[in-house]
């Protein structure tokens, strides 16, 4: 399976999320950003959540909705969600498949053993359902505002 490429069409997406079932069909002729973190309650993942919720409201003004994708648990996530006060759907997706869709998974290094896990990556899919924009190996400051500015770009 290849990776989504930029102006090619998005294939459907599904998973449990926070909010019910995610269905990227119910999204169809409106934009929306998937972004994948590595762990619920982590320091970095815990201030991106911060600020697309802090920035949520204009993702709504441009018709945009937000949804955040980790491996976590559908609990983890509530809890997370709920300790963050978070307005928009977290996507788990233990199996890996929306994970592996986007070619998310890496090798990575911590505390000095190899561990395999999510590189931080951001999707904007715009309201035809095509890859709009990616951003990989994502570094949090001014992240969550870089996506607003690609929405906001969309003129939608």
């Amino acid at each position: 399976m290849s990776l989504p490429i930029v102006g090619q069409p998005i294939p459907r997406l599904t998973g449990p999320s926070t909010q019910g079932p995610f269905d990227s069909a119910q999204l169809a002729g409106k934009p929306y950003v998937l972004y994948f973190y590595p762990r619920d309650n982590t320091p970095g993942c815990t201030t991106e959540a911060q600020d697309f919720r802090d920035l949520h409201g204009q993702f709504l003004a441009h018709g945009c909705a937000v949804f955040g994708v980790s491996r976590d648990s559908l609990k983890s996530h509530e809890r997370f969600a709920e300790k963050q006060s978070l307005p928009f759907a977290l996507i788990s997706d233990p199996d890996e498949a929306l994970c592996t869709l986007f070619g998310v998974m890496k090798n990575k290094t911590l505390y000095g053993k190899p561990v395999r896990g999510i590189e931080r990556s951001t999707f904007l899919v715009d309201a035809a359902g095509q890859l709009a924009r990616e951003w990989r190996g994502v570094r949090v400051p001014d992240h969550a505002a870089e996506v607003l500015q690609a929405v906001q770009a969309l003129g939608t």
